[in-house]
Protein backbone atom coordinates (compact mmCIF):
# COMPACT_ATOMS: atom_id res chain seq x y z
CA UNK A 1 0.00 0.00 0.00
CA UNK A 2 1.31 3.34 -0.75
CA UNK A 3 0.72 5.71 1.82
CA UNK A 4 1.47 9.47 1.25
CA UNK A 5 3.44 11.40 4.23
CA UNK A 6 1.14 14.29 3.56
CA UNK A 7 1.22 15.91 6.95
CA UNK A 8 -2.44 16.50 7.81
CA UNK A 9 -3.38 20.47 7.48
CA UNK A 10 -6.33 22.53 6.89
CA UNK A 11 -5.23 22.49 3.70
CA UNK A 12 -5.51 18.48 2.76
CA UNK A 13 -8.26 17.40 4.72
CA UNK A 14 -9.00 13.38 4.45
CA UNK A 15 -10.25 12.86 1.33
CA UNK A 16 -8.88 16.11 -0.20
CA UNK A 17 -10.17 19.44 -0.15
CA UNK A 18 -12.25 18.51 -3.84
CA UNK A 19 -14.04 15.89 -1.95
CA UNK A 20 -15.02 18.30 0.87
CA UNK A 21 -15.98 21.31 -1.72
CA UNK A 22 -18.31 18.07 -3.29
CA UNK A 23 -19.60 17.52 0.64
CA UNK A 24 -20.33 21.44 1.32
CA UNK A 25 -22.28 21.86 -2.19
CA UNK A 26 -24.46 18.26 -1.73
CA UNK A 27 -25.19 19.39 2.50
CA UNK A 28 -26.05 22.93 1.09
CA UNK A 29 -28.26 21.41 -1.61
CA UNK A 30 -30.15 18.50 0.63
CA UNK A 31 -30.27 21.37 3.16
CA UNK A 32 -32.17 23.95 0.66
CA UNK A 33 -34.53 21.08 -0.34
CA UNK A 34 -35.14 20.26 3.55
CA UNK A 35 -35.93 24.01 4.08
CA UNK A 36 -38.12 24.43 0.87
CA UNK A 37 -39.95 21.00 2.91
CA UNK A 38 -40.47 22.94 5.87
CA UNK A 39 -41.63 25.93 4.26
CA UNK A 40 -44.15 24.04 2.19
CA UNK A 41 -45.16 22.28 5.11
CA UNK A 42 -46.32 25.35 7.04
CA UNK A 43 -48.94 25.70 4.18
CA UNK A 44 -50.42 22.49 4.54
CA UNK A 45 -49.40 21.31 8.00
CA UNK A 46 -52.37 18.60 8.33
CA UNK A 47 -51.53 16.82 4.99
CA UNK A 48 -47.99 16.64 5.88
CA UNK A 49 -48.53 15.32 8.97
CA UNK A 50 -51.41 12.88 7.70
CA UNK A 51 -48.82 11.72 5.19
CA UNK A 52 -45.82 11.46 7.56
CA UNK A 53 -48.13 8.86 9.51
CA UNK A 54 -48.03 6.75 6.03
CA UNK A 55 -44.54 6.58 6.79
CA UNK A 56 -42.81 3.48 8.18
CA UNK A 57 -40.67 4.99 11.23
CA UNK A 58 -39.39 1.21 11.27
CA UNK A 59 -38.07 0.96 8.55
CA UNK A 60 -35.99 3.89 8.69
CA UNK A 61 -34.80 3.51 12.27
CA UNK A 62 -33.63 0.49 10.59
CA UNK A 63 -32.04 1.79 7.78
CA UNK A 64 -30.53 4.36 10.11
CA UNK A 65 -28.78 1.52 12.11
CA UNK A 66 -27.69 0.19 8.65
CA UNK A 67 -26.14 3.23 7.75
CA UNK A 68 -24.55 4.14 11.18
CA UNK A 69 -23.18 0.62 11.58
CA UNK A 70 -21.94 0.98 7.82
CA UNK A 71 -19.80 4.12 8.68
CA UNK A 72 -18.46 2.78 12.52
CA UNK A 73 -16.88 -0.30 9.67
CA UNK A 74 -15.26 2.54 7.58
CA UNK A 75 -14.29 4.12 9.82
CA UNK A 76 -12.42 0.81 11.40
CA UNK A 77 -11.07 0.27 7.52
CA UNK A 78 -9.55 3.48 7.33
CA UNK A 79 -7.76 2.42 10.62
CA UNK A 80 -6.99 -0.76 9.64
CA UNK A 81 -4.98 0.10 6.36
CA UNK A 82 -3.13 3.50 8.22
CA UNK A 83 -1.92 0.01 10.85
CA UNK A 84 -1.13 -1.57 7.20
CA UNK A 85 -3.16 -4.69 7.98
CA UNK A 86 -5.13 -5.31 4.57
CA UNK A 87 -6.82 -8.55 5.64
CA UNK A 88 -9.01 -6.51 8.88
CA UNK A 89 -9.38 -3.36 6.23
CA UNK A 90 -10.72 -6.01 3.23
CA UNK A 91 -13.50 -7.44 5.85
CA UNK A 92 -14.34 -3.98 7.47
CA UNK A 93 -14.93 -2.25 4.25
CA UNK A 94 -17.17 -5.72 3.09
CA UNK A 95 -19.07 -5.45 6.43
CA UNK A 96 -19.40 -1.72 4.89
CA UNK A 97 -20.43 -2.37 1.97
CA UNK A 98 -22.92 -4.90 3.53
CA UNK A 99 -24.41 -2.29 5.63
CA UNK A 100 -25.38 -0.05 2.18
CA UNK A 101 -26.96 -3.00 0.47
CA UNK A 102 -28.71 -3.75 3.09
CA UNK A 103 -29.86 -0.30 3.38
CA UNK A 104 -30.89 -0.31 -0.07
CA UNK A 105 -33.04 -3.30 0.07
CA UNK A 106 -34.61 -1.97 2.88
CA UNK A 107 -35.44 0.99 1.10
CA UNK A 108 -36.65 -0.49 -2.20
CA UNK A 109 -39.36 -3.03 0.23
CA UNK A 110 -40.58 0.64 1.56
CA UNK A 111 -40.74 2.39 -2.07
CA UNK A 112 -42.04 -1.07 -3.28
CA UNK A 113 -45.06 -0.22 -0.72
CA UNK A 114 -45.65 3.03 -1.12
CA UNK A 115 -45.94 2.58 -5.40
CA UNK A 116 -48.37 -0.69 -4.41
CA UNK A 117 -51.07 2.25 -2.26
CA UNK A 118 -50.20 4.50 -4.61
CA UNK A 119 -48.17 7.12 -2.63
CA UNK A 120 -45.89 8.29 -5.57
CA UNK A 121 -44.42 11.53 -6.31
CA UNK A 122 -47.46 12.95 -7.91
CA UNK A 123 -49.85 11.88 -4.86
CA UNK A 124 -49.48 15.21 -2.73
CA UNK A 125 -46.72 17.55 -1.97
CA UNK A 126 -45.31 15.86 0.94
CA UNK A 127 -44.60 12.60 -0.88
CA UNK A 128 -42.87 15.01 -3.76
CA UNK A 129 -40.32 15.76 -1.14
CA UNK A 130 -40.18 12.66 0.04
CA UNK A 131 -39.28 11.07 -3.14
CA UNK A 132 -36.84 14.09 -4.59
CA UNK A 133 -34.89 13.48 -1.44
CA UNK A 134 -34.66 9.72 -0.37
CA UNK A 135 -34.19 9.00 -4.36
CA UNK A 136 -31.26 11.85 -4.85
CA UNK A 137 -29.81 9.75 -1.33
CA UNK A 138 -30.11 6.57 -2.83
CA UNK A 139 -28.17 7.43 -5.78
CA UNK A 140 -25.76 8.83 -3.43
CA UNK A 141 -25.45 5.34 -1.36
CA UNK A 142 -25.38 3.46 -5.20
CA UNK A 143 -22.61 6.04 -6.16
CA UNK A 144 -20.88 5.10 -2.61
CA UNK A 145 -20.82 1.70 -3.30
CA UNK A 146 -19.61 1.93 -6.81
CA UNK A 147 -16.90 3.95 -5.03
CA UNK A 148 -15.96 1.17 -2.36
CA UNK A 149 -16.41 -1.77 -4.77
CA UNK A 150 -13.39 0.00 -6.81
CA UNK A 151 -11.31 0.31 -3.28
CA UNK A 152 -11.91 -3.31 -2.59
CA UNK A 153 -11.17 -4.73 -5.96
CA UNK A 154 -7.74 -3.04 -5.56
CA UNK A 155 -6.99 -4.33 -2.12
CA UNK A 156 -7.42 -7.86 -3.48
CA UNK A 157 -6.24 -7.69 -7.00
CA UNK A 158 -3.07 -4.78 -6.26
CA UNK A 159 -3.02 -4.00 -2.61
CA UNK A 160 0.67 -2.51 -3.43
CA UNK A 161 -1.20 0.18 -5.63
CA UNK A 162 -3.35 1.12 -2.99
CA UNK A 163 -3.47 4.94 -2.01
CA UNK A 164 -4.28 5.64 1.73
CA UNK A 165 -5.95 9.40 0.59
CA UNK A 166 -7.94 7.22 -1.75
CA UNK A 167 -9.91 5.27 0.92
CA UNK A 168 -9.38 8.07 2.68
CA UNK A 169 -12.01 10.19 -0.10
CA UNK A 170 -13.85 7.17 -0.51
CA UNK A 171 -14.56 7.08 3.46
CA UNK A 172 -15.11 10.78 3.28
CA UNK A 173 -18.16 10.57 0.58
CA UNK A 174 -19.50 7.28 2.50
CA UNK A 175 -19.59 9.31 5.49
CA UNK A 176 -21.42 12.25 3.74
CA UNK A 177 -24.11 9.83 2.56
CA UNK A 178 -24.26 8.66 6.35
CA UNK A 179 -24.85 12.55 7.44
CA UNK A 180 -27.28 13.74 5.03
CA UNK A 181 -29.63 10.49 5.79
CA UNK A 182 -29.18 11.86 9.51
CA UNK A 183 -30.24 15.09 8.51
CA UNK A 184 -33.10 13.20 5.98
CA UNK A 185 -34.57 10.77 8.76
CA UNK A 186 -35.84 12.77 11.29
CA UNK A 187 -37.45 15.88 9.56
CA UNK A 188 -39.25 13.41 7.07
CA UNK A 189 -39.99 10.21 9.33
CA UNK A 190 -40.04 11.84 12.95
CA UNK A 191 -41.00 15.68 12.61
CA UNK A 192 -43.99 16.05 10.73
Amino acid sequence: MNQHTTKPSVYYPPGGILMWIIIYLELITFGGVLIAMVLFSKDEPDAFHQSRLLLNTSFGTINTLFLLVSGFFMALTVSALKAQNIQKSKLYLKLTMLGGLLFLGLKTVEYMGKIDVGLTMDYNTFFSFYWMLTLFHVIHVLVGLVILASVLRTMIKKPETLILEDVEASATFWHMCDLIWLLLFPLIYLVF
